[in-house]
């Protein structure tokens, strides 16, 4: 089996860490999860989301402090159930401590308790909600009747009657399913995923703000998405005819770098090119020297 993965390249996810990537929208996420705290302020917000190189280590959709280190927020949008969400919350929160306690100097092995925020995790449901809890407990889920000895739990929050920047986002998801089943992943469906979302008022002003870049990173994805897919097979192919199963997560890697050079040469914006990716621009530039491109 493959250690690789393929990277969660998809508009719904890159509009997700774009747009709260920008503190004026993630303030409006952190009032909706905490309606009662009317002093928060933007400069109280401070983001720690884990970041991923290529295809190497692993990465969250969303994390951030609040007020120093009073509380830290993790946030994943997922539009698949999938019990597995408290296990990725797990281990994305523990990655999140470990930096903390390596930024912050924090030594586990003295007798001082360790200073450490409380965690709080959320998952942001785009499908429907059917019988799916309100809480995912790791206990419950994994362990149930047993006498574990840890436990986790997640808030999942599905799509509602309030008007908040939360549900603005499950309704252009929404959206954008739609208009995908309907058109394709096509111009027209790039188009009409803006203008119905302005209509409906759906993260209006986002859109708006960005809607010649949000535009040019649904096409980039939809043109990448075919490419990877058509890559992804012929890699598995050769893998599987060499009895060679590492040769799947090696030539994915050469792969996606090769999609990267391949949107720099085509004078895609590295801004883009760097959201799409999950990478920096500094990131993407280096492979593009290294490629002589740059």
């Amino acid at each position: 089996m493959t250690k690789g993965r393929q990277p969660k390249y998809t508009v719904k996810d890159t509009v997700f860490r774009d747009m709260f990537s920008d503190k004026k929208y993630l303030i409006q996420l952190y009032q909706a999860l905490h309606p009662d705290d009317k002093a928060i302020t933007k400069d109280d917000l401070d983001i720690v989301t884990l970041q991923s190189i290529l295809m190497n280590g692993i990465y969250n959709d969303l994390g951030f402090m609040v007020r120093g280190n009073q509380l830290m927020i993790l946030v994943e949008a997922q539009s698949t159930w999938s019990a597995n969400i408290i296990v990725r919350s797990l281990i994305y929160l523990m990655s999140t401590y470990q930096d903390y306690f390596t930024n912050n100097k924090i030594q586990l092995y003295g007798s001082k308790k360790a200073d450490m925020p409380k965690p709080e995790l959320y998952v942001i449901y785009t499908g429907e909600k059917e019988h799916h809890p309100d809480i995912l407990s790791l206990k419950d889920e994994f362990f149930p009747d047993t006498d574990c000895c840890i436990d986790a739990k997640v808030k999942i929050i599905y799509l509602s009657d309030r008007d908040d920047i939360i549900n603005q986002y499950i309704g252009f998801c929404r959206v954008f399913n739609e208009q995908v089943a309907l058109h394709g992943r096509t111009l027209t469906a790039a188009k009409e995923i803006i203008r119905i979302c302005r209509d409906k008022n759906l993260l209006t002003e986002y859109l708006s703000e960005r809607e010649k870049e949000v535009e040019d990173i649904m096409l980039t994805l939809f043109d990448q998405e075919k490419i990877w897919n058509i890559e992804r097979d012929n890699i598995r192919a050769a893998a599987l005819a060499d009895g060679i199963s590492q040769g799947i997560s090696q030539g994915a890697a050469e792969k996606e770098q090769n999609m990267i050079v391949g949107m720099l040469k085509e004078n895609v914006n590295i801004n883009t090119i760097a959201k799409v990716a999950q990478m920096t621009v500094e990131q993407v530039a280096a492979i593009g020297k290294k490629a002589a491109v740059l």
